[in-house]
C-alpha cells in the first residue's frame, strides 16, 4: 500500500476513535517527516513510496538524522511513539508482514519533575481578579474551577452550563479522546461560578465566554493567567497546567491517596500519576534541608 494512503487511513481512523485533533495533527506531521526521509533515502518522491519498503534500518536511520540535527530526545520519543502506533495498525490490518518499530528501542529520558505553585502564591492569585466587572467575574471563576477541580485547559473551555451540578458540587469534563468523568469542585469555584454567570445576560450554553461573546478558547485562558500572573507579581513563569500540577500535588501533600488523584485528573495510567509522589518527595527533602539544624553540615563535620 502506498505510504500516503496508509496515512490518511490511519488518520481517519484516529479520528472517528474520538482522538484529539491536536494529537491527530502531530500525528500526522510526525508520520509525514519519516515518510518523506524514508523515501529520499531510497531515491523515491514521498508519493511512491510503498509502506511495505520500509524495514528496522529505516527507522534506526530515522532517528539517527534527528540526533544529528540535534533534536532533543523528548521529542524523538515522541515521533517514535506515533511511528510505533503508526505501524502496529499496518501489521494488525495486514498491510505490512511485520512491524518494522517493535525492536527499535525509544530514547532514555530524564524524568523532569513538573512545575507548580506554594499555596501562598495560589491564594495570592486567587485575590488578584477584579471582581467589579464581568471579565474579572470570569476570570475569577476560570481559577477558582481550574485550581480547585484540576482540569485540563482543555476541559474547562469545553465546559457547558448544563455541566455544571451547583446542588452536588460536580462537573461533568470531557477529557482526552472526549471520555468523560465526573470530578468535585470547591465552594469558592461555586460563589464565583454563580456571580459570573447570574451577571451575564446571555443564553449561550458555553460556561466561558471571550469579550465577543464566543466561547473562551485555551490560548485566551494563557492570555489571562498571563495578565493576573503579572498584576499579583509572581516571580515565576506560570502557565495553566500548572494550577493542575498544584492540584495534585496540595492533595497529595495533604493525604490524598495515588488512586483518588489519579481519578481525578483523568489519568488512564497510575503511573502518570505517580510522578507527583516523587515532587512532594523532592519538596519534603526540601524542607527537611532548610528546616532541620543540622541537615546543611559541610561533609567535614559529619560524625562517624
Amino acid at each position: 500500500m502506498l505510504a500516503d494512503k496508509a496515512l490518511d487511513w490511519f488518520c481517519g481512523l484516529q479520528m472517528a476513535q474520538n482522538r484529539s485533533s491536536h494529537t491527530v495533527k502531530a500525528y500526522q506531521s510526525d508520520l509525514l517527516q519519516f515518510l518523506d526521509f524514508a523515501a529520499s533515502v531510497q531515491g523515491l518522491e514521498p508519493e511512491a513510496l510503498d509502506v511495505c519498503l520500509i524495514d528496522v534500518q529505516s527507522v534506526r536511520s530515522f532517528l539517527a538524522h534527528l540526533a544529528e540535527k540535534g533534536l532533543a530526545r523528548k521529542s524523538m520519543a515522541r515521533k517514535l511513539a506515533a511511528l510505533r502506533t503508526f505501524f502496529k495498525f499496518l501489521a494488525r490490518e495486514g498491510v505490512v508482514a511485520a512491524n518494522p518499530v517493535k525492536r527499535v528501542a525509544s530514547p532514555k529520558l530524564g524524568r523532569k519533575l513538573p512545575d507548580f505553585l506554594y499555596w501562598q502564591d495560589v491564594e495570592k492569585l486567587l485575590n488578584t481578579a477584579d471582581t467589579e466587572s464581568l471579565l474579572g467575574l470570569r476570570d475569577q471563576a476560570v481559577l477558582e474551577v481550574l485550581y480547585g477541580s484540576g482540569l485540563r485547559v482543555s476541559e474547562l473551555v469545553q465546559l457547558n452550563r448544563p455541566d455544571i451540578d451547583q446542588g452536588a458540587l460536580l462537573l461533568r469534563v470531557r477529557g482526552k479522546g472526549m471520555k468523560e468523568r465526573v470530578v468535585p469542585f470547591t465552594r469558592p469555584a461555586l460563589t464565583a461560578l454563580r456571580k459570573y454567570l447570574s451577571a451575564r445576560q446571555d443564553n449561550n450554553p458555553a460556561v466561558f465566554l471571550n469579550c465577543s461573546g464566543s466561547r473562551l478558547t485555551e490560548r485566551s485562558v494563557r492570555r489571562i493567567l498571563d495578565k493576573l500572573v503579572a498584576k499579583a507579581s509572581l516571580e515565576q513563569h506560570v502557565h495553566p497546567h500548572m494550577l493542575r500540577h498544584s492540584f495534585a500535588t496540595h492533595l497529595l501533600d495533604r493525604g490524598a491517596d495515588l488512586r483518588s488523584v489519579q481519578e481525578l485528573l483523568g489519568h488512564e495510567k497510575l503511573s502518570s500519576t505517580q510522578i507527583y509522589t516523587h515532587l512532594t518527595r523532592e519538596r519534603l527533602k526540601e524542607v527537611y534541608r532548610e528546616a532541620h539544624p543540622r541537615a546543611r553540615l559541610p561533609r567535614d563535620q559529619e560524625q562517624e
